[in-house]
């Protein structure tokens, strides 16, 4: 039988499906920006980031119910710092700060930070096409999102910067560690949220003092923003790092301005420009050039039954050790 010897040019369909369910998640991150200026309280940036977080974080650990242990107590700490406690303030900072162009054009950067993180952390080597595509991502959310007039903050360029750092890094430390046997990617978003939300609580009343009286609106806002965009959104994230990879996944959220300026031309009105129009198919683009061109791998867990395995038939006695080889998936 001649082998096949045609050059793979499309993303497999297993990719193409974890792709396109893990982007749902950008695309509702691109409505947060209209909801939090029509629904949510003026300047209260980290009681919002408070309110993203915690309540999602125990509504989806008291469906669950399960919490982590041993090594993973200090493990969900860390990455729910990272991708939550961190990156949520600091998220904030920046959006206060820099115009929301800029803003967006920093954070398009993860991509090539995820590129590097996992080069260090995960041993992945960068390939050119997913190079080509870390260098579009910026050139095309620039193009949808950045203004003549826009200017520079170098405290909201650090902060903008630092929070698309803390969260690669906890998306590439995500793929490292995985997640215990038996543990589901909700479970592992419900840990997270809890951690983060909980770092929050005093760092939000000590720098805003007590929560404001909220409305109906703004609770309608807070309740779309917790289980929507945070509790559901986190957890299609952090399936789609288990089926794809950290860095694959990255460049998904160059979705989200793209997301966010349709958002805005739909439903408050903005106006879309040819050159806009252009850069979301250069940021989409880009996004498809940082896919992985192989079968998706089987969702990561820590495999500590197969250490046991392997101590245990060292201790086997010789009769027991010598039979056939294990299958091996």
């Amino acid at each position: 039988m001649a082998a096949n010897t045609a050059p793979r040019t499309a993303i497999p369909v297993p990719i193409a499906r974890n792709l396109a369910i893990t982007a749902l998640t950008p695309l509702v991150w691109g409505s947060i920006f209209a909801v939090t200026t029509e629904l949510l309280p003026p300047g209260r940036p980290l009681f919002t980031a408070l309110m993203r977080a915690l309540p999602a974080g125990l509504l989806l650990l008291a469906f669950t119910r399960v919490l982590p242990r041993g090594i993973w107590i200090g493990r969900a700490a860390v990455l729910g710092v990272l991708n939550i406690g961190a990156f949520f303030p600091l998220l904030f900072v920046a959006a206060y700060r820099l115009p929301g162009g800029v803003a967006a054009v920093v954070g398009a950067v993860g991509p090539l930070l995820a590129i590097a993180f996992s080069a260090v952390l995960l041993a992945q080597r960068p390939t050119m096409l997913k190079l080509l595509g870390g260098i579009a991502g910026p050139l095309g959310v620039g193009m949808v999102v950045l203004r003549a007039n826009a200017h520079l903050d170098t405290t909201g360029v650090v902060a903008a910067l630092a929070g698309t750092a803390s969260m690669v890094a906890g998306m590439v430390l995500t793929e490292r560690w995985g997640r215990p046997e038996g543990v589901g990617a909700l479970t592992l978003t419900a840990w997270q949220l809890t951690a983060g939300g909980l770092l929050l609580v005093p760092i939000a009343l000590v720098i805003e003092g007590p929560p404001p009286a909220l409305t109906g609106e703004n609770i309608l806002g807070y309740a779309y923003l917790g289980i929507i965009a945070t509790a559901v959104a986190y957890w299609i994230w952090f399936r789609g790092i288990s089926r794809l990879s950290a860095t694959s996944v990255t460049f998904v959220s160059l979705i989200t301005p793209v997301s966010a300026a349709v958002i805005g031309w739909a439903a408050l009105s903005e106006t879309l420009t040819p050159i806009q129009l252009l850069g979301m198919a250069i940021a989409l683009g880009g996004t498809l050039l940082g896919q992985n061109q192989a079968e998706p791998q089987a969702p990561r867990v820590r495999r500590r039954e197969s250490r046991r395995g392997r101590s245990a038939a060292a201790h086997r006695p010789p009769a027991e050790s010598a039979g056939a080889a294990p299958h091996r998936r």
